[in-house]
């Protein structure tokens, strides 16, 4: 029997390990790994990295502006838009459309948003990044 669950456990084990570079999001290297942790990109950078990102407060309101570089030189087109997160994760108003962004060859672009109220404390920036 406990040999039963070591084996189910090991094989669970092995299975998930297996699967967790297919779910890793591929940033590029270029992309801070504290920055890259508020970036929820839908599939491959592309070239694009998220070189800084600047959270500032005024009059109770968090900001942002995010800094895109591309280090291909074709041209990308990205698509991006902030999800404004309340002090335990939960979503802060009724979210942001989704905007396209030309991000030309050896470029770089600076995007910026304002949370929709005080509540918001975090943020996420979605982004997908095609060639043009």
């Amino acid at each position: 029997m406990n040999l039963l669950r070591t084996s189910l456990a090991a094989g669970f084990l092995a299975a998930g390990l297996v699967a967790m570079p297919a779910m890793a999001q591929q940033h590029d290297p270029a992309t801070p790994p504290a920055v890259a942790a508020k970036v929820a990109l839908r599939g491959e950078a592309n070239g694009i990295a998220v070189r800084e990102m600047r959270l500032v407060r005024k009059n109770d309101i968090l900001t942002v502006q995010a800094d895109l570089s591309n280090s291909g030189r074709s041209d990308r087109t990205v698509y991006y838009r902030f999800r404004w997160l309340d002090s335990v994760g939960n979503q802060v108003g009724d979210g942001e459309s989704w905007k396209q962004l030309g991000v030309l060859g050896l470029g770089m672009q600076t995007i910026k948003s304002v949370a929709p109220t005080n509540a918001a404390v975090d943020l996420r920036l979605e982004m997908n990044v095609e060639s043009r």
